[in-house]
């Protein structure tokens, strides 16, 4: 891997809020369906990609700013082996949630989804950038960091006052499916047996088939993918804790390391290493 295939992790743990993605030339980097906890931001910085959100697929091209809610799965892709780079923001949900709130902007300092999910606005795609570039730079201090981000940020959750769903919005999923989604989440860890097929369709009262078709519909995988990327979920905060890799691996219950190397690159298209190696300024 040459330095422009290298992806690039910043983080800071004074602003543990953001985590910012750099991949200058994306052309092997690909996804399988995932999806993150935090709220996240893209810009498309050169070329083209395609993503698949919320059930649709579409094509992304530079200039453009990319939005994703938490919890829905997504994936972006080359365009045959074709030139792209771009940038993406994670940014925490309860984070920006207070931000809204303190802003006016939602009633309570609760998450709600952005219906938003792509904006081509040249100002904005411009501050992005630049909000990018100062994270980026190791001569800027914390607080400019911050600072630039709580006003690129408060800037843009105005613009997107009053948008309207882009794509069809996701649907309500029952309670007995948010209950299971929450108890893969919180068993992220436990064995393969505790969270089998079968246990899930006795702990929900659904048929084999009816579960993995219905739970497919509202959550974008089938409950054993979306126990997977929740285990995924949890070695990415091992990782940026420090924790050595083979450790990582156990704790988010992987026995075999490879096995969690190999799931870890195919879902979020870096290796645990690369991803640990985060640029930061502290």
């Amino acid at each position: 891997m040459n330095n422009s295939d290298k992806p690039i992790f910043w983080r800071d743990s004074r602003l543990p809020y953001l985590e910012l993605r750099q991949v200058i030339d994306g052309r092997k980097v690909c996804y399988a369906p995932h999806s993150h906890p935090q709220w996240s931001l893209g810009a498309i910085t050169e070329g083209s990609s395609l993503s698949s959100y919320q059930g649709n697929t579409f094509q992304v091209s530079a200039g453009s700013l990319l939005m994703m809610n938490p919890y829905r799965v997504h994936a972006c892709n080359p365009l045959m082996n074709q030139p792209w780079s771009y940038l993406m923001l994670y940014i925490d949900t309860q984070w920006l949630a207070s931000l809204r709130y303190e802003s006016g902007l939602l009633e309570t300092p609760c998450w709600q989804d952005i219906p938003t999910t792509l904006l081509t606005d040249p100002e904005y795609y411009a501050g992005y950038c630049q909000m990018a570039e100062c994270l980026l730079d190791p001569d800027k201090n914390w607080l400019d960091k911050q600072t630039v981000v709580i006003e690129y940020l408060t800037t843009l959750m105005f613009k997107l006052v009053g948008q309207i769903w882009e794509l069809k919005p996701p649907p309500n999923a029952p309670d007995t499916l948010l209950a299971l989604a929450t108890y893969l989440q919180d068993h992220a860890t436990q064995t393969v047996a505790e969270v089998s097929l079968d246990a899930l369709c006795e702990r929900s009262g659904y048929s084999p088939s009816h579960l993995i078709r219905t739970f497919r519909y509202y959550f974008g995988l089938t409950p054993h993918a979306y126990w997977i990327n929740a285990r995924i979920q949890l070695a990415q905060q091992e990782l940026k804790q420090g924790k050595p890799i083979a450790e990582t691996a156990l704790n988010a219950g992987f026995a075999d390391q490879p096995h969690f190397q190999r799931t870890f690159k195919r879902l979020l298209a870096v290796t645990p290493r690369q991803y640990q190696q985060a640029s930061s300024n502290q």
